[in-house]
């Protein structure tokens, strides 16, 4: 059954896809140049990603080209040219569509709260360094240079105006986004007044024509499977931790549920089209993303309309967007990024473990030097990492000796980090004949686990004693069936 949609919440979607599509713009063609290419293949790309994301993936969420993914573009452009990046694009959507269709989206669970925050954090701090580049200006010798003087003040003036409408139009009225009202009224003030202000026409003709299909021109031949595979498979992993991890905070913002794996499937679905219409690729955009929702946008169609109004914009309204300040695209997103930053996370971090502390720093830190994807697979293994440490403490036993034989009752998990722990429990020279191990309280998680009560079972053989095993679980009888003979011990029934 299809949900309708109230008069109010379309209009909201509308109008707060427009906002998104102005905002787009600037950015689609800052990650071309990154990319290394025209800027044409990444406004097609967040056409493209934003259409299809919108239509098969999570209402309210903005996908296109991205900052992150660009970067990794960058090396096989200027190695092989942009109809390998196309190939590899492919290539991307296929590898997406795969973990789509295997379920590995569900792994997403898998990422500590901690990582989010970091995560959030740090992509704050990328969004607002990506905007001091419309600071500087360009020289005669074909370098940049910081603005200065009356040109710089120009554009902070129309960059606090722009914050302001941002910030004080809500206490007012809501019944248009902010942000687009701000857009407006800063272009109406700038060309009003003729200031000598940059606009999006300085940075780059954004007209032209629908994208036309197109198989990109490769060799098909084992050669440039290699070339491209391995760019494609960072990529891939890119677009989904990027994708999945916008998709947790926006199920955050707005108290709904997301489908990772739906979404997995849609951001395949996505690059595939892109790389046979000659686009970039790309992914989900928490800075666009929390545009469209602070602005109202909630549903498919606040998406679709960005799509549309980007499409609309490179065949029709150029001219027209080329007037748009830089300065009031640059005050919406230093608005976006006094919104995506965690600020409560400053407040608990000596509240919080060191332990989770250190983690929200490091994740941060390490994705504005290098990027997300590393970043996140960082903040997971080092989480993982002190959540071993901090169980590996707690192997503890308790003794009883009766009727000549000692139990020793165990509780914790035995693995890798506590398998120290486990072995200096016991004392097998004064120990008597028969000792018995009760797993009741404990479990065995890891083949660590097996060969450190292997060990144990040997040196009590040694001494000329048994060591016996009772109230093992089901899940704990099932790793020492299927270690088979690697493991010699001696169980018991339960004792009562």
């Amino acid at each position: 059954m299809v949900k309708s949609l109230s008069i109010s919440q379309v209009k909201n979607d509308v109008l707060s896809g427009i906002t998104v599509a102005l905002a787009l713009v600037p950015e689609a063609v800052a990650f071309s140049f990154v990319a290394g290419v025209e800027p044409l293949v990444g406004l097609y790309a967040a056409f493209m990603v934003g259409l299809i994301t919108a239509v098969l993936g999570r209402p309210g969420m903005i996908s296109g080209a991205t900052g992150a993914m660009a970067v990794v573009m960058v090396a096989l452009v200027a190695s092989h040219g942009a109809e390998y990046l196309f190939a590899a694009v492919v290539l991307t959507g296929v590898l997406q569509i795969g973990a789509g269709a295997l379920k590995l989206g569900k792994f997403i669970r898998i990422v500590p709260h901690p990582v989010m925050l970091g995560f959030v954090n740090g992509l704050a701090i990328v969004i607002f360094l990506a905007q001091l580049g419309q600071f500087k200006v360009p020289t005669a010798d074909g370098g940049t240079q910081w603005m200065a003087g009356q040109e710089l003040y120009v554009m902070a003036g129309l960059i606090l105006l722009t914050m302001s409408i941002i910030h004080f139009l809500p206490k007012l009225t809501k019944a248009v986004p902010s942000s687009l009202v701000a857009i407006v009224t800063v272009s109406f003030v700038a060309i009003g007044l003729s200031l000598d202000s940059r606009t999006v026409g300085d940075v780059a003709s954004i007209a032209g024509s629908l994208p036309a299909f197109h198989i990109p021109s490769v060799p098909f031949t084992m050669e440039t499977l290699e070339i491209i595979f391995p760019y494609s498979l960072v990529l891939a992993g890119v677009g989904l931790i990027e994708s999945l991890l916008t998709l947790s905070v926006i199920d955050e913002m707005t108290e709904t549920k997301g489908r990772p794996n739906q979404e997995c499937l849609a951001q395949g679905v996505a690059n595939l089209t892109n790389g046979f219409f000659g686009a970039m690729g790309g992914c989900a955009m928490i800075g666009q993303s929390m545009i469209n929702i602070s602005s109202g946008g909630r549903g498919r169609l606040s998406g679709i309309t960005a799509a549309l109004s980007l499409l609309a914009i490179i065949l029709f309204g150029s001219s027209l967007i080329e007037k748009i300040p830089l300065a009031a695209l640059t005050g919406v997103m230093f608005m976006v990024v006094i919104g995506t930053f965690e600020w409560s996370s400053l407040r608990i971090l000596h509240r919080v473990p060191k332990a989770d502390a250190f983690v929200i720093i490091l994740v941060s830190a390490v994705t504005v030097f290098t990027d997300l994807a590393v970043a996140v697979i960082v903040g997971v293994i080092v989480s993982a990492l002190a959540f071993a440490w901090k169980h590996a403490k707690h192997m503890t036993a308790n003794t009883e000796l009766e009727e000549g034989r000692k139990t020793y009752r165990l509780q914790g998990s035995l693995f890798f980090g506590s398998t120290t722990d486990f072995m200096s429990i016991f004392d097998v020279a004064n120990d008597p004949e028969q000792v018995i191990v009760d797993f009741a309280h404990a479990k065995v998680v890891d083949h660590s686990g097996l060969e450190a009560i292997d060990s144990l079972t040997e040196k009590y053989r040694k001494n000329g004693k048994v060591l016996h095993i009772i109230n093992l679980s089901d899940d704990c009888e099932k790793i020492f069936l299927k270690a088979g003979n690697m493991v010699a011990i001696n169980k018991l029934d339960p004792i009562t």
